[in-house]
């Protein structure tokens, strides 16, 4: 068996979405577990709407999934004399031909066809032909350069994702490889691209599959050896239409922002649509050994945007606290958020993380530590009551010497309840507003504990 080559080939007119992530992670994975190279090849002659942005983005979504190239990234637009070159020989040796052709004449030819219920297609008049005359090139029209497509016969291959897959040959016309201004385009590019780089594996989006059976006969016109093709059915969002970016079709980047992990992100990418047995947690290192072609399932996956939370608390709960702390630190900090005059972060985050499935919604539940607390009229209303206020006021004299620990504080608490005849609720749900500003909490021992001695008396000073 050759050594094994795979390539992501992204067109950089947008961001790395979910879809190209997939992509780009069967691809690096197969070449991973098999020893191979894994290729990056930016696929940039669609000048018009190609831009730098879009490949610093693609690049940028790669680095932080950790889809290491091996080689590469190659543009195809520094390739230009090479395809060039190709199709010199190729027009040499037969395999392409001069089409003169007016974009008026294919316009009539298509009316004409769709008139008589036929396939709009281009008929093969400039086409060379033994015992055929061909008409004598205007002077005028810029000739563009097609591929002289086998008339009989099938194309066929073997898909590791869809299995035999076969089409008539006379099904196919003859494809422009070369614009009237000499540029090549896209199905030509990837033919040579994937001959030169020795690809012997191509894992893409199953929108490509009718490019294929157009691939496979130019690299035969080539001598090319063909690769093998698996093509990924497309993602479903959550509501089972195609994959939008009301339900995760953004940019990889923005699961960054959102404060998904990466870990996280890998798992779900590799579980969509591929499996093994019923595994649904596991690492890149197991994903790697695990993945092969044979269980990517051929029928469309469905984005579920629940499932990918599950998995992200998952993985934050198994980052060490200082890590953990380091990522919602920064975040905080981007919100000029000074963690410096409060608490330890290490065991806010801690103390917080079973109730969080994002690093954002972390972030969230334990910058209160760190700003002045100010409870809501509403919430001062609901539970600083009259009945209440004795035992806030007996319980903030006891904190003033306890030890300045949970057993210790929790101590205090039940005393103070069991002194003033009252259920945990009646104490828990005052203290949680007036340290926090929140009535919903980890254990509120904790909470007091983690607000700290100074502070703590300060605000319940403040409202008794």
């Amino acid at each position: 068996m050759k050594p094994v080559r795979t390539r992501f080939a992204p067109s950089p007119t947008g961001y790395l979405h979910i879809g190209g992530a997939r992509t780009a992670l069967f691809s690096w994975a197969f070449a991973r577990r098999h020893g191979g190279t894994f290729v990056l090849r930016i696929e940039d002659t669609d000048v018009a709407r190609s831009t730098p942005e879009a490949v610093q983005a693609i690049i940028d979504g790669m680095n932080w999934l950790g889809l290491e190239h091996d080689e590469g990234p190659f543009y195809q637009m520094q390739r230009m004399e090479r395809y060039k070159e190709v199709i010199q020989q190729m027009l040499a040796n037969g395999t392409a031909y001069y089409c003169y052709t007016t974009r008026e004449e294919l316009d009539a030819l298509r009316a004409e066809q769709e008139a008589k219920k036929e396939k709009p297609r281009y008929d093969g008049r400039w086409r060379p032909e033994a015992g055929k005359t061909l008409p004598q090139p205007p002077a005028d029209v810029p000739p563009v350069i097609r591929f002289k497509n086998p008339k009989d016969g099938v194309v066929a291959w073997d898909d590791q994702v869809k299995g035999r897959i076969e089409i008539a040959n006379g099904e196919l016309d003859d494809l422009i490889i070369a614009r009237a201004d000499g540029t090549p385009t896209y199905n030509f590019c990837v033919c040579v691209d994937d001959w030169d780089m020795g690809i012997t594996h191509v894992i893409r989006g199953d929108d490509h599959v009718n490019n294929t059976p157009r691939q496979i006969n130019i690299l035969a016109a080539l001598g090319a050896e063909v690769p093998q093709y698996a093509h990924l059915s497309m993602i479903l969002g959550d509501d089972g239409a195609k994959l939008s970016k009301r339900h995760g079709a953004v940019s990889v980047m923005q699961y960054d922002e959102d404060g998904f992990l990466t870990e996280a992100v890998i798992n779900y990418l590799a579980r969509l649509g591929w499996s093994h047995g019923d595994d649904e947690v596991f690492s890149r290192e197991q994903f790697v050994e695990w993945f092969d072609l044979d269980h990517i399932t051929a029928s469309a996956a469905q984005f579920n945007t629940e499932k990918l939370l599950w998995l992200n608390q998952h993985y934050m709960k198994l980052l060490p606290a200082a890590e953990l702390a380091a990522k919602v630190q920064s975040r905080l900090a981007a919100r000029g958020v000074d963690t410096s005059a409060g608490p330890d972060l290490e065991k806010a985050v801690v103390l917080y993380v079973d109730r969080c499935n994002t690093l954002n919604v972390l972030a969230d539940a334990v910058e209160v530590f760190y700003k002045p607390v100010t409870p809501s009229p509403e919430l001062l209303a609901q539970h600083l009551t009259d009945e209440i206020k004795p035992a806030l006021a007996d319980f903030a004299t006891g904190i003033a010497g306890v030890a300045w620990e949970i057993p210790a504080i929790s101590a205090l608490i039940k005393e103070t309840i069991a002194k003033h005849g009252l259920k945990m609720p009646k104490l828990a749900m005052p203290l949680r507003a007036l340290l926090v500003g929140q009535t919903q909490t980890p254990s509120v021992d904790a909470v007091v504990e983690l607000v700290g001695r100074e502070r703590a008396l300060a605000n319940l000073q403040k409202y008794l």
